[in-house]
């Protein structure tokens, strides 16, 4: 059941990884922002939306399977693990700052999902006694 989480939430990470940097990306080739037809097919025309849209699903399908098996808690905590890698992906490919409430946030993050996880392996371990 380990290997099951440990993979689910990896590709569940990619796949929201996939999306929020597809979506960062397409949004950069739409601009100017107008709200008409010669917009939309900026918007269309730019292969990252598509790429979001496959983040996006593929996300909505990873999570259904995750929650079919694992606890709530620490299955919302791990999801949030995105963004640690959205944030360093945003430093390296837009030049975004990494911040010292960034790395305190990420490292809170981390800690989250790691108490929570302790505190389920602890209730599993008391209900099969």
């Amino acid at each position: 059941m380990r290997l099951f989480y440990l993979v689910g939430f990896s590709v569940l990470m990619l796949f929201d990884t996939l999306a929020q940097i597809s979506f960062k990306l397409a949004s950069n080739h739409a601009l100017p922002l107008t709200f008409d037809l010669p917009w939309l097919a900026r918007v269309f025309g730019n292969v990252w939306i598509y790429g979001a849209l496959i983040g996006y699903i593929g996300s909505f399908f990873t999570w259904m399977t995750l929650l079919e098996k694992a606890p709530i808690g620490p299955a919302v905590a791990a999801s949030h693990i995105e963004l640690i890698s959205v944030t360093l992906l945003s430093v390296w490919l837009f030049n975004e700052p990494l911040t010292v409430f960034k790395v305190c946030g990420m490292a809170l993050i981390v800690i989250g999902v790691l108490f929570l996880a302790k505190g389920e392996a602890e209730i599993y371990k008391q209900q099969q006694q």
